[in-house]
């Protein structure tokens, strides 16, 4: 073996302190602290640990930790060149393996920093509602095109210059504006409404407490800057292949749901005036009547449902408008409203006999529901899947039905 190895050293010291040993122990600890930081305990501050610690976990720390892979590819390089059973450096391939993946990833970088940049956004408005959940307006770029049920990457580097996050887009692809609601779940995200609270006013007097904060670009030039990313597909985007769809969104997971609610509206409305305005994700556009038409033909949505399940009164107000909106606009009662307070003791207890008369009463009078505050009737308890779920084939059984479900919170 003294081919390969050389003279034998008296102990094993001799491979610890070599750069075979040194470079592999370095290895071992880093990716030991990325795993550690990636458990759940540390990545969602589940330990109760000192306040100088707190730093060093949560969100950030993980994303942070993962990001010694850098270091850990080049060690690996160096290591598998020492190695101890081949001499020649084309036979010494560790570099190679790793050539790919790290083009690719680089790659996807550069490619992320050119779009964000040539992509750029202006926040017009940005508003904190109960629950912890900020909601940011911005401007659409040119040439932006998306789908209902789509999201992007989000970027504010007043909170950190290197994290992306991904966040479903609310707005339809008909709006002349992109918007993301963002629930306050982690550090990156506390972070942010912290920065964007402080930049904005709070709201004047008269106005609902509510709404916290609500500012503009004109009037607040210190807001921060906002990068995107995107869009990016997801399998709630076709939707318009199905005639009815069953849509689910449970606490802030409706994002996506409410962007699908509003483009349903905006095509069946453009098909009923019949505007060139079907789904292009542009303004302005004409189209010739043959494209048109195949647009029509693409959009085989008739009925939709949608329910949406929240453990807090307060959530509604997060899509408070658009829920208002799609009960105004859909005349033909093409879109089935439920929502479901999950606080609340199920319809027909006695503990909450007296809310579901009050409700009832003031929903028939003013046509507004005291839970929501919205034009939706709200249901208590959760929803029973059985029925709804038969009641949806027994109306449609000869249909394709759709069903898109949000993750849980």
């Amino acid at each position: 073996m003294e081919e390969f190895f050389g003279d034998q050293p008296s102990s094993y010291w001799h491979f610890v302190v070599s750069k075979e040993g040194v470079t592999g122990i370095i290895m071992v600890v880093l990716m030991a602290i990325a795993f550690t930081l990636a458990t759940p305990w540390f990545r969602r501050n589940k330990l109760n640990l000192p306040t100088w610690l707190k730093k060093l976990t949560g969100f950030n720390a993980f994303w942070y930790s993962h990001h010694l892979f850098v270091i850990v590819y080049t060690l690996l390089v160096v290591h598998g060149y020492y190695l101890y059973l081949t001499h020649k450096w084309y036979k010494k391939t560790t570099w190679m393996y790793l050539a790919v993946p790290v083009v690719l990833y680089g790659s996807e970088r550069l490619i992320r920093a050119l779009r964000s940049s040539i992509k750029a956004v202006t926040i017009q408005k940005v508003a904190i509602y109960p629950g912890n959940v900020l909601a940011l307006h911005m401007s659409k770029p040119q040439g932006f095109r998306y789908k209902s049920g789509q999201y992007m990457f989000v970027n504010c580097a007043a909170v950190s210059p290197f994290e992306w996050h991904p966040f479903s887009i609310t707005s339809a692809p008909g709006d002349d504006y992109l918007s993301v609601h963002i629930r306050t779940l982690g550090d990156w995200t506390r972070q942010l409404r912290t920065v964007f609270s402080e930049a904005c006013q709070p709201p004047p007097d008269g106005k609902s407490g509510l709404l916290r904060s609500d500012c503009f670009q004109g009037h607040s030039p210190n807001l921060p800057r906002v990068l995107i990313d995107g869009p990016y597909g997801a399998p709630a985007q076709d939707y318009k292949k199905y005639e009815v769809v069953l849509l689910v969104g449970l606490g802030i997971g409706a994002t996506p749901m409410i962007s699908i609610l509003k483009d349903i509206v905006n095509n069946i409305r453009s098909m009923e005036e019949g505007e060139n305005a079907v789904e292009t994700g542009t303004d302005g556009i004409r189209h010739s009547p043959s494209d048109e038409q195949k647009r029509k033909e693409n959009f085989k949505t008739r009925r939709a449902y949608f329910y949406w399940v929240t453990r807090e009164q307060g959530s509604f107000d997060w899509f408070k408008g658009v829920m208002n909106e799609v009960a105004e606009l859909d005349h033909n009662h093409v879109i089935e409203l439920h929502n479901y307070c999950t606080s609340v003791y199920e319809e027909g207890d006695a503990r909450s006999a007296l809310i579901a008369m009050l409700q009832s009463i003031n929903h028939a009078k003013n046509g507004v529901d005291i839970v929501s505050g919205t034009r939706v009737k709200s249901h208590f308890a959760k929803p029973n899947w059985r029925n709804v779920y038969k009641r949806t084939a027994l109306n449609h059984p000869d249909s394709r039905v759709g069903k898109s479900t949000s993750p849980i919170p």
